[in-house]
């Protein structure tokens, strides 16, 4: 089942960022070749995890990365484009057709972390959470109750999850009840809060954001809340793109350095990544 009606009311938030960001890092001759550009996922960079690694990444290669923060299918677009080196998203499906249609090689599964429902504590007087085993029933009685939901709205891999889970539910995310943001992780999840609101987060993100935040985990567990996150490198053979720096953090990432820090990445004592590159 698709629903072509819903609306996706995506908001090119970062378009300015990324217009500024391809322009001053655009291939030239003189192109500095340590120069490795990353286009990244949100839940990577407002986690921290990417000011984590990058200088050890960095010390250990001899590169020198620069990020840009995006959902997923703006970071796919722009590496269709060949405007970076290598892409960090979590999307299979998106990432498998980035693959087979030829602008994307060497996808490595390098960690992985879940997705949870998060909401307003009051919110608990409205819908039982307690009888529900799966993500899908959470969905449906959030529609049932037309509870306010927040979503990011911005083709991200949140975001393509969350439609997943609506089609799963056979149910149309319509009405004043529904509301689109265009934004990325961390600022919907401040909308959220200040909307008391329900909306669907990675758990990277919600462990560096919770302190902050009014809302809590209202359900988690479902193993169709599983986020898998890859790297790849844009295709050399279709553009002009620093391959010896984007195969230097595919296997840096996929190592044992990589992994080892990967897990011991925390905040407040909890882990936001689990390692997970050859599982």
């Amino acid at each position: 089942m698709s629903f072509p009606g819903i609306k996706r009311k995506t908001r090119w938030v970062t378009v300015a960022l990324l217009i500024s960001f391809m322009l001053a890092n655009s291939l030239s001759a003189d192109r500095d070749s340590r120069i490795v550009r990353i286009a990244t996922t949100t839940s990577t960079e407002n986690s921290g995890l990417m000011r984590y690694l990058l200088p050890e990444v960095e010390k250990d290669t001899g590169f020198q990365y620069q990020t840009i923060a995006a959902g997923t299918g703006k970071a796919l677009q722009v590496g269709r484009a060949g405007d970076v080196d290598v892409v960090m998203v979590h999307a299979k499906s998106s990432e498998l057709e980035f693959v087979e249609q030829g602008y994307g090689v060497d996808r490595t599964e390098f960690m992985y972390n879940d997705f949870v429902i998060v909401g307003p504590s009051e919110a608990r007087g409205v819908i039982d959470f307690s009888g529900m085993s799966s993500v899908v029933q959470v969905f449906q009685n959030i529609r049932d109750n037309q509870v306010l939901f927040v979503s990011r709205g911005d083709d991200s891999g949140t975001h393509k999850k969350e439609l997943q889970i609506w089609e799963m539910a056979g149910t149309l995310p319509d009405g004043s009840w529904y509301r689109e943001v265009g934004q990325g992780m961390g600022k919907t999840l401040q909308i959220a809060g200040e909307l008391g609101a329900y909306t669907l987060t990675d758990r990277g993100t919600w462990l560096f954001a919770k302190e902050r935040s009014p809302l809590e985990i209202m359900f988690e567990g479902d193993p169709e809340l599983f986020n898998q996150y890859s790297v790849m490198a844009v295709n050399p053979n279709r553009h002009d793109i620093n391959y010896p720096g984007a195969k230097a953090l595919i296997t840096w990432l996929s190592g044992d350095k990589g992994q080892r820090m990967i897990n011991e990445f925390r905040i407040g004592g909890e882990q936001l990544f689990n390692a997970n590159a050859g599982n």
